[in-house]
């Protein structure tokens, strides 16, 4: 019997994407929005200070966007005292990923300009920042990470060839690459597994 599979983006606007194409879709976005799929949900949380409104070990995959660089690295006083929101976050995905489920992230980095251009991205990545949260070096685990991934793939990339994760570029890279011009790649493709162990 087969058992549908659940997908959450983060910071979804009024329509979640759907990289796997999985049967179950849901969305977190910072404001509400009209569901205009059927059968799509739409939370609403702040993600810099909320948890993901979520129970453990219950998305086969979570996306990101153009999403993490908006999530600050360090939050100083005031009511919160100092967190890392961005460690918190990847906490959370850890936390609501099934195991073996993915996290597939696509986000402007270093020294790409377009990780500085918005004024709202506030959290730098390189094509480095994976090892903080992966097998190996896992540094995260200093400022409070407690999850574990395993990088299946880390790779700059064209962002609009890589909205799907399971395309079949083929037949269209000739088009798309005559439209970009061969323009540095300026994003970097995360897909992290979630490890969990009993």
């Amino acid at each position: 019997m087969h058992t549908a599979r659940h997908h959450l983006d983060l910071g979804c606007g009024a329509k979640p994407r759907n990289p796997f194409s999985y049967e179950v879709v849901c969305g977190i976005d910072l404001v509400a929005h009209p569901i205009l799929a059927p059968g799509v949900e739409i939370k609403t949380a702040n993600l810099s200070v909320d948890p993901i409104p979520y129970a453990d070990n219950t998305f086969d995959a979570v996306s990101a966007f153009d999403f993490i660089e908006h999530i600050p690295r360090i939050l100083n006083g005031g009511e919160y005292g100092t967190r890392f929101p961005f460690i918190e976050l990847m906490n959370e995905i850890w936390r609501v990923l099934k195991h073996d489920g993915v996290f597939y992230a696509l986000t402007p980095a270093y020294p790409s300009k377009e990780a500085f251009l918005d004024p709202t991205h506030v959290n730098f990545i390189t094509d480095a920042t994976h090892s903080y949260f992966c097998e190996g070096r896992c540094y995260g685990k200093n400022y409070g990470f407690t999850g574990l991934f395993k990088a299946k793939r880390v790779a700059w990339v064209y962002p609009r060839l890589h909205y799907r994760a399971n395309d079949d570029l083929s037949t269209r890279l000739k088009t798309i690459f005559r439209k970009l011009k061969l323009k540095p790649q300026t994003h970097v493709l995360w897909e992290l597994q979630a490890i969990k162990h009993d």
